[in-house]
């Protein structure tokens, strides 16, 4: 590795942090790579305390959930408020049966009358996609849109600016007509604000008001709580805890201005809200359930007198679900007397968790229709021809793999994304309606020219939502044969039981990524629970990653970080000592040193850091950036023509675009040739400038060149999937602004990713898969 030319290496030397907000160590390893709404707190009265930022998105890797005092990483924490699963106390609606249970009991008749809850929910489940009512969220507006329009009660074009092609045929397929089948950009943003009455916001903000708290909390508030939420946060104050951004103490502030001595630490409405509101911040790290114990111990941190009783209450009213981990399945608490010559045996330890029911939900139904669409599979067709014709070996190994198997996991880095191409291009060769989607629009174009077609592929967010791909066949279903999502490990469970539901029996499912980087936004772990449940066919590449930074990246990723050779520059270190030098030398890279030397203009270099607060994080270094750039006064909201910004249409996804004008609509963006109009009221939550992103905003993208910048502030916010992210996102050239010492070569060997407590593995496991892997 070598210095620019132009660069003069200084000593590397430790940062300290130069401000109030550290930087985010939760976006090493955290859930999201897209900003949301930034909760960190924010004095603002007596009960404003902890308010989040107004309009400031935050990396999901840094929640806005909880932290101890400032804006402390959601990856860290702390102890007692990682949230968890359930008291081993309680079913729901059994309360007075349930007092007087013992411990296993109750644990036990909980555990029945949710797998009752479920079996049930299988039985009325009667359209495609009817499993998933009870989703939240995006998941839920794209199954509420689809059966709008199924049922005759909506026009598609009420949801979407240009309608959706129409629906295939289910055979045969029809032939390639060279035409790409993605309909026309729309032309406003695709993410809808929901107004909230003028009234019910009115209403809202009087009780907020009346309580201390800030005005600017009636809008979400309503959004969040319907518009009977002045009513709502009346009878119950810590309804405001479902607000995003909002902290236990406003929430308690809150209730004691309108309850004054009728409200307590113990009150049942208050312990309800807090367990929700832990499984609420868990969530936002990846989690879908957690440790009854963990929750019981943060509710004690909390000044809750009786957290056992406090988390059985909040099962009964359901708040959360409760679940056993490690139990045998279908124990029914009625075990066999062992033999008289034989030993009992010791039974195994039973985790007990809690969970939010849309995650709970979204977790089964994932895991049937997974199951369903591997024992659903066709295995007639022969693809011998087509895995003969593969353009290589691993690629060849895909195609056999997928031609006898209905779910497939195909695991490997960026050069292995040719692969799944291969086996796009076979299928459709075989008159096959085969279609491959991806996490973003850069990912896209990628794997469009991979594939040599320009209907092969698809962002996922497009296909779900029904501005891309092929459309609905007659059932609902999408017009597919075989679908290969690449970006796997950024698909959350929601997301993914909403996609594996819109698959007809038959249709085969290649999930296919990188293990090696950050997971998704939203909560859950599907890829890495389908890899480690070994429920299907896998398939590893055996394709390296080419050059230095493949081999740089390589390296990372089994925990080395080593010397590469660059005899072209490729990767450069650049030593800095402190984060003022950090942001300089940033700068110098992106306008002066990397289009000097490597013929790159500024616009196609992209810039990663730690975090979005701190001395060197996104907002520090996107105001430098934008001086240097593309200097103006804000004009449009903060932001100039010319302007590169990353627009967040909605949480979990972010994309990037340029500024190009602004009117009475809106903020006007170009987001990869598609133009995007954010509406005025949302630019301020929805848009930030994009000279510099986090990691897990770059995941799923690549730039010709990258910048990666880690200040000594950054050191608490690194870990091995962090740097392999960051590192493998510049195609020909890595410079790395180096301020963090031996924190780096020690997060690469030492610091694995954060473990997120999910369902999903033991879910599939537990289901007969004829199919599945030894």
């Amino acid at each position: 590795m070598t210095a620019l030319p132009g660069e003069t290496p200084g000593t590397v030397g430790t940062d300290t942090p130069e401000g109030a907000e550290p930087p985010a160590a939760a976006d090493a390893e955290g859930p999201a790579h897209t900003e949301a709404p930034d909760a960190g707190p924010q004095e603002t009265g007596a009960a404003g305390a902890g308010l989040a930022e107004a309009g400031e998105p935050v990396d999901s890797g840094q929640p806005a959930a909880d932290t101890s005092d400032a804006e402390a990483s959601a990856e860290d924490p702390p102890a007692g408020d990682a949230p968890a699963g359930d008291t081993s106390t309680g079913g729901e609606g059994d309360a007075p049966v349930a007092a007087a249970l013992s411990e296993a009991q109750a644990e036990l008749a909980a555990q029945r009358e949710l797998r009752e809850k479920i079996a049930k929910r299988k039985a009325e489940k009667e359209g495609p996609v009817a499993a998933g009512a009870r989703l939240s969220g995006t998941a839920a507006d794209l199954l509420a849109a689809v059966r709008a329009v199924e049922s005759g009660e909506k026009a598609g074009t009420e949801f979407f600016d240009s309608p959706a092609a129409a629906p295939a045929p289910r055979r045969p397929a029809p032939a390639p007509s060279g035409q790409s089948q993605r309909p026309a950009p729309a032309a406003a943003a695709p993410a809808v604000d929901r107004a909230a009455p003028p009234e019910a916001v009115d209403a809202v903000r009087a009780v907020l008001t009346e309580g201390g708290v800030p005005e600017a909390l009636a809008r979400p508030a309503t959004g969040t709580l319907g518009e009977q939420a002045a009513g709502l946060l009346r009878a119950d104050p810590w309804q405001l805890l479902a607000v995003p951004g909002v902290r236990p103490e406003q929430a308690d502030g809150f209730a004691r201005a309108l309850l004054g001595s009728a409200c307590g630490p113990d009150d049942e409405r208050r312990t309800a809200a807090l367990v929700g509101w832990l499984l609420e911040r868990a969530a936002l790290q990846g989690h879908t359930a957690l440790d009854a114990e963990a929750v019981r111990a943060a509710l004690a941190e909390r000044a809750v007198s009786d957290p056992e009783e406090a988390v059985r209450h909040a099962v009964e009213e359901g708040a959360a679900l409760v679940f056993q981990e490690g139990a045998e399945a279908g124990f029914d608490g009625e075990a066999e007397a062992p033999a008289e010559d034989e030993e009992p045996e010791t039974p195994e330890p039973v985790q007990v968790l809690l969970g939010l029911d849309r995650y709970a939900l979204a977790e089964e139904s994932l895991a049937d229709g997974l199951a369903r669409l591997m024992n659903a599979c066709e295995k007639g067709a022969d693809w011998a021809e087509a895995a003969a014709a593969a353009p290589s070996p691993s690629a060849a190994e895909l195609i056999r793999t997928a031609a006898t198997a209905g779910l497939v996991a195909h695991s490997g880095g960026e050069a292995a994304r040719a692969e799944p191409a291969a086996l796009i291009a076979a299928a459709q060769g075989m008159g096959l309606r085969a279609l491959g989607a991806t996490h973003s629009e850069d990912g896209r174009r990628r794997l469009t020219d991979a594939v040599g077609a320009p209907d092969a592929a698809v962002t996922l967010a497009g296909l779900l939502s029904g501005t891309e791909g092929p459309g609905r066949d007659e059932d609902g279903a999408l017009a597919l044969d075989l679908l290969v999502v690449l970006d796997a490990p950024q698909l959350d469970v929601e997301g993914a039981a909403v996609l594996v539901e819109a698959l007809a029996d038959g249709v085969r499912l290649v999930l296919s990524g990188d293990p090696g980087v950050l997971g998704s936004a939203g909560a859950g772990r599907v890829f890495a629970d389908v890899l480690a449940a070994r429920a299907c066919p896998q398939v590893v590449s055996r394709t390296p990653d080419p050059g230095p930074i493949g081999e740089l990246v390589s390296g990372i990723g089994i925990g080395e970080l080593t010397q590469v050779q660059a005899p072209g520059k490729e990767v450069v270190i650049v030593p800095v000592r402190d984060a003022g030098e950090a942001v300089h030398r940033t700068v110098q890279l992106v306008a002066d040193s990397v289009p000097r030397a490597f013929s790159i203009p500024a616009t196609e270099t992209q810039v990663i850091t730690v975090g979005h607060g701190g001395a060197a994080g996104t907002r520090v270094l996107n105001e430098a950036l934008k001086q240097r750039l593309n200097p103006g006064p804000g004009r449009f909201g903060g932001f100039d023509p010319g302007d590169r910004v990353i627009h967040v249409p909605a949480p979990g996804r972010a994309v990037p675009g340029v500024v190009r004008s602004a009117d009475a609509e809106g903020l006007h963006l170009d987001c990869g040739g598609v133009p995007v109009v954010v509406p005025q009221e949302r630019v301020e939550s929805a848009v930030r400038h994009g000279w510099a992103l986090s990691a897990h905003q770059a995941a799923g993208m690549r730039w010709p060149a990258a910048v990666v910048v880690l200040p000594g502030d950054a050191a608490a916010g690194l870990s091995r999937p962090w740097v392999y992210t960051a590192f493998g996102r510049g195609e020909r050239h890595l410079s790395v602004v180096h301020g963090v010492d031996q924190a780096l070569p020690h997060a690469v060997a030492q610091v694995p990713a954060q473990e997120r407590t999910t369902r999903l593995r033991p879910l599939l496991e537990a289901l007969p898969t004829p199919d599945a892997a030894s």
